[in-house]
């Protein structure tokens, strides 16, 4: 008996998805046996919902967020989804003004709870209805969001130096640089000092 390819599992995955989201998926990339899912942030939490309660997606491998600085909407969430077996795999994106929140999914898979407080923390991104939104990395009052493409590589003085280094970072005249006020998303990435 020969095991179903990832990309024939997950396609049939993407059909019942496609009939229960219509116009709330943007589009739909594959890759190398992986699919992924771009949808608008109305349609997400139906389909996290669809994909754990009937689509058996049990494991949230990951959410991550991207800055999409100079962009409007700014920033995107992704979500790594897999079966408990590890036949398949989906990855679910969507993008998010500054001024919008994205509606948490805690009740579905208990690990979300770290990745939105860190994206909280980290980017700046609300999650509704979280019970406990609150920074997990940097301390209470933070001012800042340290992954944001507009936040210097070098930090930001503080005025707490017990709890946060506020020397040259190790960054600081490295081998790499970035343009954060750069024209292009591409010329804002830190990239090698001899590629400027």
């Amino acid at each position: 008996m020969s095991a179903t390819p990832i990309s024939q599992v997950a396609a049939s995955d993407l059909t019942t998805l496609r009939d229960a989201l219509g116009k709330g998926i943007i589009s739909e990339l594959e890759f190398r046996g992986e699919h992924t899912l771009v949808l608008t942030l109305e349609a997400l939490p139906k389909a996290l919902a669809l994909c754990k309660k009937t689509l058996n997606y049990e494991m949230l491998l990951d959410i991550s967020s991207l800055d999409h600085f100079g962009e409007d909407p700014r920033f995107e969430v992704v979500y790594e989804l897999a079966s408990l077996d590890d036949t398949r795999h989906l990855r679910l994106k969507a993008k998010v003004s500054e001024d919008e929140a994205v509606p948490t999914a805690i009740h579905l898979w208990a690990a979300a709870d770290w990745h939105e407080r860190e994206i909280w923390d980290m980017m700046g991104i609300p999650f509704s209805d979280h019970p406990n939104l609150k920074r997990i990395l940097m301390w209470e009052g933070y001012p800042f969001f340290p992954l944001r493409k507009d936040f210097p590589l070098a930090g930001r003085p503080t005025d707490m130096p017990d709890v946060a280094f506020t020397g040259v970072a190790p960054l600081e005249g490295g081998p790499f640089v970035t343009a954060p006020g750069a024209d292009t998303v591409a010329k804002r990435e830190p990239h090698a000092r001899h590629q400027e």
